[in-house]
This record gives C-alpha cells, sequence and structure tokens, in this order.
C-alpha cells in the first residue's frame, strides 16, 4: 500500500531524527527472510538499542540527506533493512551475528562518523569487544605495572629482612660461646 504525500514527510521526519542520535548505520539486504527469522532479529536488535527499519531507499535517501549517513545515499538500492544505533557498535554487532546464522540476510555495508564502510568494515566494527570489556582491558593494563612494583618492593622487602636476620643470628651466637669458653 502507498503513503501519502503527508504519510511519507511523516516517515521521512522520523528516520531524520534516528538519523541524528545514531552513530551507526548498517544496511543489509533480507530477500527471502521469513516473517520468524525477521520477527527474531527485530527482537534482538531491540534488546540492543538498535532500531530496525524498512524503507523505500528514495525516503532513506530523503531522510540521510545532509546527515552523517549521506555518505551512503548512493548505496541505498534494493529491498534493504536499515540498523541505526546510538551504540557505535551494536547495530554491526546484530546485524552481522544474525548474518551468521542466517544466510538470506546479506550485509550491503553501512556507516559511522560518516565513513563509509563496506562488508568487511561492518564485520570488523562488530568483531569488537563491548564497552564493559574494552574498560575492564584497559583497567587491567593500567593496574598492571602498579602490580609487578608492589611485587617487586615486598620481595625486596622479604630479602632484606631475611639478610638482616641471617646477620643477627651470627653475632647473637658470639658472645654465647664467648661466654661458654
Amino acid at each position: 500500500m502507498s503513503l501519502n504525500r503527508s504519510e511519507k514527510q511523516a516517515v521521512i521526519e522520523e528516520v531524520t531524527g534516528l538519523a541524528a542520535n545514531a552513530q551507526t548505520l548498517v544496511m543489509a539486504e533480507y530477500r527471502g527472510i521469513t516473517v520468524a527469522d525477521m520477527t527474531k532479529l527485530r527482537v534482538d536488535a531491540r534488546s540492543k538499542g538498535v532500531t530496525l527499519t524498512v524503507l523505500k531507499n528514495t525516503l532513506a535517501r530523503r531522510a540521510v540527506a545532509g546527515s552523517a549517513f549521506d555518505v551512503v545515499a548512493d548505496q541505498m538500492t534494493g529491498p534493504l533493512i536499515y540498523g541505526f544505533s546510538t551504540d557505535a557498535i551494536n547495530a554491526a554487532k546484530v546485524v552481522a551475528d544474525f548474518a551468521k546464522t542466517n544466510d538470506k540476510l546479506v550485509i550491503r555495508g553501512g556507516a559511522t562518523g560518516g565513513k563509509v564502510l563496506d562488508v568487511n568494515g561492518v564485520k570488523q566494527l562488530a568483531s569488537i569487544p563491548p564497552k564493559e570489556v574494552l574498560l575492564a582491558q584497559l583497567l587491567g593494563l593500567m593496574q598492571s605495572p602498579i602490580s609487578r612494583t608492589a611485587r617487586v618492593l615486598a620481595a625486596l622487602a622479604t630479602q632484606r629482612g631475611a639478610g638482616a636476620e641471617a646477620e643477627a643470628a651470627p653475632a647473637e651466637a658470639a658472645p654465647a660461646e664467648a661466654a661458654a669458653a
């Protein structure tokens, strides 16, 4: 069913709002996917903060005009599903993970930060660990030198403590031997 002019304008405004708040756009061809599989994809996307939408490509081009995603307007051809996310990697992760299990979803490309992503770029973006993991790794790297320094200082302290006890033991034994003689 075709949309009238005011409905088309409402769709364009909605997608323009999505594009304005999003960091990443991923496009994938969905030809041949069953409704049940598409529902699973949408549920997974919603749970991760990704908005998936199917649009006419002319409406999508008008919606992203003037935004950071304008760089991929020429790739908007064929039956595409558009994934927008405010997190830099979630849209790529959702689409790439689903594409691994469903060969009918074909990643076509995307954009992040005003830069065009090809299929491999989307897959590389999807392979980045989540923010929490990256922060934990960074914290581990920052703690590593401090903990190593603490271990070295503790080892030096135990060595000096053992050396001081060894020096004190012969000094105490010498007066006892002199008194016995």
